[in-house]
């Protein structure tokens, strides 16, 4: 049997500081002690960048297939982070390779010892814990937690009340898809004909109608986190109609997903040059017979503006996908005179602009992950979950959290490679003569994040065609 150890230079136990020294000692007698034979030993030190950290040099040795059978072994939770939270990451990152964590001071499972310091911290419970508890105990209540639904306003007692305007406009959504049978989208269209606007004065769209024909609320029934208190307010739709309306959105949501769903290359990129929204993909699937009695069918994909998909808003701007790809390919490898540069937002860059934001969504995802992974290991602790069963489910979780932290390091380095002018130039300029000369050797998933770091707008409408480059 083999060990491998992990230091970290700054680590504590009982609060004091252990040189690596001490740590290093301590891995030999427990090696000594119980027959182990020293496989490596990983030191994470201060001044470390993350992506040469020793614990990330200590995974990739763990993933060797000649690893035979290892342990790890760490001083203490205190090699792991003061930060329960981390500690508990990095331990399950290390058990999802199938590999047992061990203490050296107290020769127990790491992972054990991390729930019952969890459960003997009393006053140390996180503060999202006891955020969760006490909103469970209001929705218990009946008391509105966050923005009320479309219909409802929040009464002085905390609980949903009636806003007669727009409790007309649900009652009259769910009669025109229920009794008059009209699809989520032309309802969407109905109401942006009439001029009914949204609470916020926006029009309505395919998403908005959905969400709100799916409102458990809409019954009399609050409902949150996971508590249901019937008859907490006053219902909108009897519960036979509401019964089928879910039937309905479901038989016609299992259609959906039998379908095969193929990527739009310019997803994202293309914009409708009347109104402004973005062009989305879409795809159709026609049969025929022909006169010979033959049963015939084809494909067709192609970009058509949002506002009228989802608002039926906007004139029929429809462009055939691979005729707009071909085009586009066409005015990069000529570099026509139309291909500028597009500055918006006070002439900052809008592909920064657009890294920046997905750098923010990516370090919230983590946060919420990071979250959900405390909740799991606060569940072992208090005896809602066993051990094993918080660490099959947060194996997952760490996968999760490890393919974040790669997409965030890959988002800093691209903000460090368009830090300057000239340097965003160059670095578009090389990816734009790349993209005309590999367009066919490059797989679809190469491809597409290719063209949306050289490309930041596409603007069509009918034969007119403006491209915008990130220069």
């Amino acid at each position: 049997m083999k060990a491998v150890g992990y230091f970290v230079e700054g680590a504590r136990r009982n609060k004091a500081r252990r040189p690596v020294g001490e740590q290093n000692r301590a891995f030999l007698d427990f090696c000594s002690e119980h027959g182990y034979e020293v496989a490596a030993t990983f030191l994470d030190t201060e001044d470390q960048e993350p992506e040469d950290s020793g614990f990330r040099q200590m995974l990739h040795f763990l993933q060797r297939e000649d690893r035979g059978f290892t342990v790890v072994v760490i001083d203490g939770l205190g090699a792991l982070g003061q930060d329960l939270g981390r500690a508990a990451l990095k331990l399950l990152t290390i058990e999802n390779l199938g590999v047992q964590v061990l203490s050296a001071h107290s020769g127990r499972e790491a992972i054990r010892e991390l729930v019952g310091t969890w459960a003997d911290r009393g006053e140390g419970t996180p503060v999202s814990e006891k955020v969760r508890t006490a909103m469970r105990r209001k929705a218990v209540k009946g008391e509105v937690l966050g923005r009320p639904p479309y219909g409802y306003r929040v009464g002085p007692r905390r609980r949903l009340e009636l806003v007669p305007e727009e409790g007309i406009v649900v009652r009259y959504i769910f009669r025109l898809y229920l009794q008059e049978a009209m699809g989520i989208r032309k309802i969407a269209g109905q109401l942006n004909k009439e001029e009914i606007p949204t609470r916020r004065g926006g029009k309505w769209s395919m998403v908005s109608i959905r969400d709100l024909l799916r409102n458990r609320s809409y019954l009399g029934t609050y409902t949150r986190f996971g508590v249901k208190v019937p008859g907490s307010h006053p219902a909108l739709v009897s519960p036979e109609d509401f019964r089928l309306v879910q039937e309905r959105l479901q038989s016609r949501h299992a259609a959906v997903r039998e379908r095969q769903v193929v990527p739009f290359l310019l997803s994202g990129l293309v914009y409708c040059a009347r109104c402004g929204s973005k062009m989305i993909g879409v795809s159709r699937r026609q049969k025929w017979t022909t006169r010979a009695g033959e049963e015939r069918s084809a494909a067709y994909r192609y970009y058509q503006c949002e506002s009228r998909t989802n608002q039926s808003t906007c004139g029929y701007n429809t462009q055939r996908a691979q005729a707009l790809e071909d085009r586009v390919r066409a005015m990069l490898a000529e570099d026509s005179p139309a291909v500028t540069r597009l500055r918006r937002a006070g002439n900052v860059d809008s592909y920064l602009l657009d890294v920046i934001a997905q750098g923010e969504r990516i370090e919230g995802r983590i946060r919420r992950s990071r979250r959900q992974l405390e909740e799991l290991v606060a569940d072992a602790a208090h005896g809602h979950i066993t051990v094993e069963r918080m660490k099959a489910m947060g194996a997952e979780i760490a996968r999760d959290q490890h393919e974040l932290e790669a997409e965030l390091t890959e988002n800093r380095a691209r903000l460090l490679a368009h830090q300057t002018e000239s340097e965003r130039r160059r670095h578009v300029e090389e990816m734009r003569a790349n993209l005309a000369r590999e367009w066919e050797t490059l797989e679809f998933d190469a491809l597409q994040p290719a063209l949306r770091e050289v490309i930041d707008r596409i603007e069509v409408d009918g034969e007119d065609l403006a491209l915008f480059l990130r220069m």
